[in-house]
């Protein structure tokens, strides 16, 4: 499906046009209702709509809209880098700078690294995913389609073999591939930073290993570089904790944060030690719509909303529910292609296997287009895109996650193994 006017290099999954939403149903403008496991893609942990963050957006259209606040700066702000402070699990006065995008707030970590440590060189990893824009996108793990026809790219940028549970990587095989970098490709004292993914998002939803991310931390202070976790996707409660590096027990030196910190308004930040926050000279941050007033707001009322034992709960409604149905499609033995399942609380993905007939790949395309025509919007991941990425709102009533996950179940079944 074409759209006038856009350009064809947007691509767009699900070829359909939303009017509006509620909670964890959509409406397309024919009137089709969909039950949404996209979310924005992870943008609404908080669903469409939330009563309380519109509340506080209404609320705040009777004071002010915007102001630019490295011009004139307003309450929103400071109070939303206030509650940051407290809603962040670290052991130090945190500092922040609000941006507009995931994608912002990784650009600006890369400034603030370079200037901290007066090296220029970064680390990422397989499969990583932080951003488009062209700083950000050379820390990207993935060729196709993100780095296609764009030449070199800044940098310089290294990538290590991600471990965790998921990826079939140890921590001793990514810690060596490490030392091997520091011995073959770059010397440690170049490198400003490591940028990691607690959980992988575009990556397949693949958790990192507690165990390299402690050493990985310890590695880093010895070497005095500096450690970046990317929460874009992974935070404001998606695993069932605040943020999913509480899962690692390491702390980071700068936190990139995004998607639902506004509930679907554009907002995101860039967080950390005070030392590396102000490492730049005033005036070396800022941005035109960085932390819009009325985003301001929503973010708010989220924090707000998203108290541990809400987290706790939502998480463990959309956990216990996937896992049930995740083992029920194994067990039957009538879905081949159904293979692991990833990530952690509810941030969770499948893995579509190859069969005899079609490939993993060639499995979730199908997959996408049966779900759709069933009611259900889900979204692909993965290097090979052949991991299904669940991303329902946190807070989605029960029984639409159950229909949700019943029609999941009726589109699997149509595939030809």
């Amino acid at each position: 499906m074409e759209f006038p006017h856009v350009s064809h290099a947007l691509g767009v999954v699900h070829p359909i046009c939303l009017e509006r939403g509620a909670n964890a149903e959509v409406w397309d403008e024919q009137g089709q209702r969909y039950i949404d496991f996209v979310a924005g893609i992870g943008v609404l942990n908080l669903g469409h709509g939330h009563p309380r963050v519109l509340a506080a957006i209404q609320a705040q259209l009777g004071k002010l809209t915007h102001s630019a606040f490295n011009a004139l700066p307003h309450r929103g702000y400071l109070d939303l880098a206030q509650a940051l402070d407290t809603f962040v699990p670290v052991g130090y006065p945190l500092s922040c700078m609000l941006t507009n995008s995931g994608a912002e707030a990784t650009e600006n970590a890369l400034k603030l690294a370079r200037a901290h440590t007066g090296r220029t060189a970064m680390i990422a990893f397989d499969d990583a995913f932080h951003g488009r824009t062209l700083a950000a996108l050379n820390l990207g793990g993935k060729v196709a389609p993100y780095k296609q026809r764009l030449g070199s790219l800044p940098g310089p940028v290294y990538h290590l073999p991600f471990p965790g549970p998921d990826s079939g990587v140890d921590a001793a095989t990514a810690l060596a591939a490490l030392e091997r970098l520091f011995a073959v490709e770059v010397p440690a004292e170049e490198v400003a930073a490591i940028i990691v993914e607690p959980v992988q998002g575009e990556g397949g939803f693949r958790r990192l290993c507690p165990n390299f991310a402690r050493q990985l931390q310890a590695r880093c202070q010895a070497l005095g570089i500096l450690l970046i976790f990317d929460e874009i996707q992974s935070g404001f409660g998606r695993t069932g904790a605040r943020f999913a590096f509480s899962h690692l027990e390491v702390e980071p030196d700068l936190l990139l944060l995004g998607k639902s910190m506004a509930a679907g308004l554009p907002l995101a930040a860039v967080a950390g030690r005070e030392a590396v926050m102000n490492a730049l000279p005033r005036g070396g941050l800022g941005g035109t719509y960085s932390g819009n007033a009325l985003a301001c707001a929503a973010a708010l009322a989220v924090i707000a909303e998203m108290s541990d034992a809400n987290l706790a709960r939502w998480s463990q409604a959309v956990e216990s529910r996937v896992l049930a149905h995740h083992r029920e499609w194994q067990a039957s033995g009538r879905y081949p292609m159904v293979g692991a399942l990833t990530g952690i609380g509810a941030m969770r993905g499948i893995v579509l296997d190859d069969t005899p007939n079609a490939s993993g790949a060639e499995h979730l395309s199908a997959l996408l287009t049966a779900a759709r025509e069933r009611g259900l919007l889900l979204m692909p991941s993965g290097r090979k895109r052949n991991v299904l990425r669940l991303l329902p709102p946190l807070t989605s009533e029960p029984e639409i996650l159950d229909e949700g996950l019943a029609r999941l179940g009726e589109a699997l079944a149509t595939l030809r193994a």
